[in-house]
């Protein structure tokens, strides 16, 4: 029952009616046997100072936010952690002693999928398909484990280099994924992430225009996306025999390390994975 003890917590975007955050973080907090609610709510984008404000005078533990704030809430927060700084973005923010603390936990929720998968990271070569704000998150993922070597791939080679220019100098290589420099990269990569919207449902027949050819068999390839479970892209990586990792346990990972913030207690993982089952059965 809500009571007028009830924590609020929600996630913010616009639209917000497709996020299954409500079903994972509403099983956590039942799990967890805590007092609190989790809803989505729809925020205009010239709407988003307002709402702000609303969430930290009503007193809500936290918010999610997703497209198309993730960026634009950024002036609105009285700080940002590492994880935000580093990512130039916010999917989480925190309300504790009358101020808001923007985080990104898409940045831990990549790193902690790929050790739930028994991934290491450290000495190896990660390529990125895509230039966007999750490609960045995962960038850096990459980055702060040790990585051997970082690149991206995008279909305009022009963002991608902008995107490579925006990190420390060498750190990140950006390439057109039509190039044969970029066939080179992939024949020596171990990790291929795919840090597009290709293939997400109701799209779910889209995919990467990939050189299958040119990646080693014993490359790892994974997929942000979770919706559908099995993309596309790692349908045809599967075909190919390769290891994959879905977007299932970044959703999972990024969520639970939100759980923490807003609670301080370590989220129950096996709950919110079985709401997400039930929501994508659904």
């Amino acid at each position: 029952m809500i009571t007028g003890n009830t924590r609020v917590a929600a996630v913010i975007g616009w639209p917000v009616g497709h996020s299954l955050s409500p079903a994972i973080h509403n099983a956590a907090f039942a799990a967890a046997g805590l007092d609190y609610v989790y809803i989505p709510l729809a925020v205009a984008p010239d709407r988003l100072a307002q709402a702000m404000a609303g969430f930290a005078a009503a007193g809500f533990v936290g918010v999610n936010v997703t497209l198309p704030h993730k960026v634009n809430v950024i002036p609105l927060l009285d700080s940002l952690d590492r994880s935000a700084e580093l990512v130039g973005a916010v999917n989480t923010v925190v309300y504790r002693a009358g101020l808001a603390v923007g985080h990104n936990t898409d940045l831990a929720g990549f790193v902690n999928s790929l050790a739930a998968a028994g991934v290491a990271i450290r000495g190896r070569r990660a390529v990125l398909l895509g230039a966007g704000g999750a490609a960045r998150a995962v960038a850096w993922g990459f980055l702060e484990n040790e990585a051997a070597a970082v690149a991206v791939g995008a279909r305009d080679g022009v963002r991608a280099a902008a995107f490579a220019a925006s990190f420390p100098a060498g750190a990140v290589a950006g390439y057109c994924w039509y190039d044969a420099a970029f066939a080179a990269v992939l024949s020596r990569c171990d990790i291929l992430v795919n840090c597009t919207p290709l293939g997400m449902h109701p799209h779910a027949d889209q995919t990467v225009p990939l050189d299958w050819t040119a990646l080693q068999p014993s490359a790892v390839v994974c997929d942000l996306i979770y919706t559908p479970e099995t993309t596309l892209f790692l349908a045809q990586a599967r075909e190919r025999g390769h290891r994959t990792v879905g977007g299932a346990g970044m959703f999972i990972e990024q969520g639970a390390a939100a759980f923490t913030l807003w609670t301080g207690r370590a989220a129950p993982r096996e709950a919110m994975r079985a709401a997400l089952a039930a929501a994508l059965e659904r």
